[in-house]
């Protein structure tokens, strides 16, 4: 449909949007050149007014924001309010800090004074993917605008309000025009912008094969890329866990968001001894979830973004089974309107089955036996994808090894994987590289200057 607002409830088309042409393209990124030469000498005083300006008009609008993107992608009512509010929070946190993670770092040597400086680069173009519609973005705004640089964005088609929601909110705040834009453009004309020589570097949260696309057009180009792609991260849980709690955070870990997160919990790998008992509470949580229509909110699970996502859900389910995958919940599409999934459990996944190496973006859990913390470990790492990982034992020498040994570029032990703007987040293998948020995040796309004078 190209670029369109579809309610994933119902199937209503809300809104279509006509494509950007070459000549609005241009004069966008024209308008972004020039205002990124007057900009990066705007005091970063001055820009942590405008993001906290940004900030209060988040927390203002949070109920229209958060409306619009549950009619746009289907998201559970009060998890995009809490998304608008931690959007609030990572501009106030970016206003608050990056001048002291910008600062001049002074490094004693044989020069009469050296230090490095960070300085911004221009243009960063942000690919973004739809099921954050804002969180995606400002995550990567508010460093980047911080920094002196400006941003342009390619969000997904399928959540172009909430695209433009995001400009109009850094406009109101204050920032001059050209600073950030949106471009409704299609996928195909990512890689022109990637190849523009005033665009001097990429960010993409996305699809592996989306990635791979943008990563390999930008080498070629010699520019920085930031990438955070997919997931199938691992819940560890050992003999010593609280499994009660354990078997509430799995739920919600595997299912916040419709279970359409990277850092979703994926691959649930449960010691033999404890087994039985969480797998009890845990398909009884799973099954007691209600489905239905996410403005509503005594639902706890929405739809899925697009009817094909559903497919591939449903086939990704029905060949784990055929190859001995066993149901213990769910497992079937819901009929009627709307692309709506049973919340699932599947165990006893067969080698060589979707269930074992792929990621399932929905909400599908894939429940796995092991003896011990060895095999957990191994089977954890046993997977092209290095996100995030959940690990729960009260064993510190267990702790101390899930940290060291778990292959991931996060390890939380005890509690559900979430991003925070004070921590670094990203991921290894094939799930990316490079970092957002914290220091490291606004570092990412800076011109890190060595100075020395004798």
């Amino acid at each position: 449909m190209g670029i369109a607002s579809v309610n994933p409830a119902t199937g209503e088309v809300l809104e279509t949007f006509t494509p950007l042409t070459s000549d609005e393209i241009e004069s966008k990124l024209t308008l972004a050149d020039a205002t990124f030469r007057e900009y990066r000498h705007i005091p970063i005083a001055r820009r942590g007014e405008w993001l906290r300006k940004a900030a209060d008009i988040l927390e203002r609008d949070q109920v229209e924001l958060a409306r619009n993107m549950t009619l746009e992608m289907g998201k559970p009512i009060k998890q995009a309010i809490g998304e608008v509010l931690k959007c609030a929070l990572v501009c106030r946190f970016y206003a608050d800090h990056a001048a002291e993670f910008l600062q001049d770092h002074e490094v004693a040597t044989d020069a009469s004074r050296s230090f490095v400086r960070y300085e911004p680069l221009g243009i960063i173009l942000a690919v973004m993917p739809w099921n954050f519609p804002l969180w995606q973005v400002f995550r990567f705004a508010a460093p980047a605008l911080m920094a002196g640089n400006v941003g342009i964005l390619k969000h997904a088609s399928n959540v172009p309000r909430s695209a433009l929601a995001v400009e109009r909110i850094l406009l109101e705040a204050g920032f001059p025009a050209g600073v950030f834009q949106t471009l409704l453009i299609g996928a195909e004309k990512v890689l022109d912008l990637v190849n523009d020589p005033r665009v001097k570097a990429a960010t993409l949260t996305g699809s592996e094969p989306a990635g791979m696309s943008l990563a390999s057009a930008a080498g070629k180009q010699i520019k920085k890329v930031v990438l955070e792609l997919g997931g199938s991260d691992p819940f560890i849980v050992l003999d010593s866990a609280d499994i009660e709690a354990a078997a509430a955070t799995a739920v919600m870990a595997r299912t916040l968001n419709n279970g359409q997160t990277c850092i979703a919990a994926k691959r649930f790998i449960v010691a033999d001894s404890v087994f039985d008992r969480f797998t009890e509470l845990f398909v009884e949580k799973v099954k007691a979830l209600k489905v239905g229509d996410p403005i509503e909110e005594s639902n706890d699970i929405g739809p899925l973004a697009t009817a094909k996502i559903v497919e591939e859900i449903a086939e990704q389910v029905r060949k784990t089974v055929e190859m001995g995958g066993k149901i213990l919940a769910g497992g079937q599409r819901i009929e009627g309107a709307g692309n709506f999934y049973q919340p699932t459990i599947l165990t006893d996944i067969p080698k060589g089955s979707p269930g074992e190496k792929e990621e399932f973006f929905g909400p599908v859990a894939l429940l796995f036996r092991v003896k011990d913390i060895d095999e957990a470990i191994a089977l954890a790492n046993d997977s092209p994808f290095g996100l995030g990982s959940s690990a729960w034992t009260n064993d510190p020498a267990e702790i101390d090894r899930l940290v060291s040994e778990v292959e991931a570029g996060s390890v939380f032990i005890n509690g559900m994987v979430k991003s925070d703007p004070r921590l670094p987040f990203g991921g290894s293998k094939r799930s990316g590289f490079g970092r957002e948020l914290s220091a490291e995040g606004i570092r990412e796309f800076v011109n890190i200057k060595t100075i020395w004078i004798k």
